[in-house]
């Protein structure tokens, strides 16, 4: 029975076209991959790898000095005998690259989400939640105690409304710093400025910023102008420091060393100290707005904030589809994302920039996004 019924709802996700397909490369991570089952190489443009730092012969190298000197892993969780001194020099190294006190490594930052909330919060405390926010602070929320409140996508007057009701003991307002989705980037002064007003703490998920958003690329708050913003930040080593894996949190020594009694995701997390390359970050700028003004100027909708995460808007998930499919025929490696990972009628061909993307791959991506855009019926002649 159990089969029937899970046959029915996969035959209803292959119908309405957002079946998700997974298709496996057979090259290491990179603006040009393998993909199995397919000839030649494709230009990829659906990976976090801002910086180009993934397949870095340093970062490569690094991991394999790290395998050599601390082992493939530890068996332990930090408190038994997790803890090696390469772990607490990246948290030292981190605390000091966001200017905060502490730092708790995690294995990912989807674990950093779910620790955070239930640790610090009770039934006396009250959590306000950005309407798009990641899958991992949601489901983080889902985990505490906490009164729950959730309010409109960067709509700063209904928080407000929210905020001045409450009688909570803690009030939380947890954003994603820049959504991933949408590529939109959180509305930090605003946000900042409720929090001084009504006594609430900020955390902001910075994934899609850590590293290479801002002039220095300390993220969200350094390109909103208003450094030390958040109170709490949880952030990833997976995606443009490095690319390799592991999560973090950092704020007040306090609220890290609750964290570590009490926070049940708390993992070891060995990545390799994250370098700041600025030459990477001027020529991901660069790349990003060349895109943008080139898909926009073949009459697609790009949206987001000047941002590396550009979401081509097509809004219904066949087309979405056939657009990415259209694509990885002429040698584009993009995904189309459709409900329910994103709102219905939202569908959209996600891209990601890169900084190892040469001039070149940007114009052939152009070219083929325009070219593949009229052929279905995106764009007219």
């Amino acid at each position: 029975r159990l089969r029937e019924v899970l046959e029915d709802r996969l035959q209803e996700i292959k119908k309405a076209k957002t079946w998700k397909h997974e298709r496996v490369l057979t090259s290491p991570q990179d603006t040009k991959v393998k993909v199995k089952g397919a000839e030649g190489q494709f230009l990829n443009f659906c990976a976090n790898n801002y910086l180009g730092l993934s397949n870095h012969p340093e970062v490569v190298e690094a991991a394999r000095e790290g395998l050599k000197n601390y082992g493939a892993g530890l068996s332990s969780v930090r408190f038994i005998c997790g803890t090696q001194t390469i772990h607490k020099e990246l948290e030292e190294r981190l605390s000091k690259f966001h200017g905060r006190e502490d730092t708790i490594l995690y294995g990912s930052c989807f674990d950093a989400n779910a620790g955070l909330f239930e640790s610090m919060l009770t039934q006396e405390d009250a959590v306000f939640s950005d309407a798009l926010n990641h899958a991992s602070i949601i489901d983080g929320i889902r985990l505490c105690k906490a009164q729950k409140f959730r309010y409109p996508h960067r709509d700063l007057n209904e928080l407000e409304h929210l905020l001045a009701h409450s009688e909570a003991r803690l009030k939380l307002i947890v954003t994603d710093g820049v959504f991933s989705m949408d590529g939109t980037v959180a509305p930090i002064k605003g946000l900042r400025s409720l929090a001084d007003k009504y006594r609430a703490l900020l955390a902001v998920d910075d994934s899609h910023a850590t590293g290479f958003f801002g002039d220095t690329g300390r993220g969200t708050e350094e390109y909103c102008g208003v450094v030390g913003a958040a109170d709490i930040i949880c952030s990833t080593l997976g995606k443009a420091v490095s690319g390799a894996a592991g999560g973090y949190t950092t704020g007040p020594r306090e609220l890290i060393t609750l964290l570590r009694n009490v926070s049940r995701p708390y993992l070891f997390s060995n990545a390799p100290p994250p370098p700041v390359v600025a030459a990477a970050l001027k020529r991901l700028r660069e790349n990003t707005r060349e895109f943008r003004a080139g898909l926009q100027a073949a009459g697609l909708t790009v949206a987001g904030d000047d941002h590396p995460i550009c979401p081509v808007m097509v809004g219904e998930a066949p087309l979405a589809v056939d657009l990415a499919t259209g694509m990885l025929e002429r040698g584009i490696y993009v995904v189309a994302f459709s409900y329910p990972v994103v709102p219905k009628g939202g569908a959209r061909v996600r891209v990601q920039i890169s900084a190892a993307h040469a001039p070149q791959d940007i114009k052939q991506a152009v070219d083929a996004f325009a070219d593949v855009a009229r052929s279905v019926g995106i764009v007219k002649s």
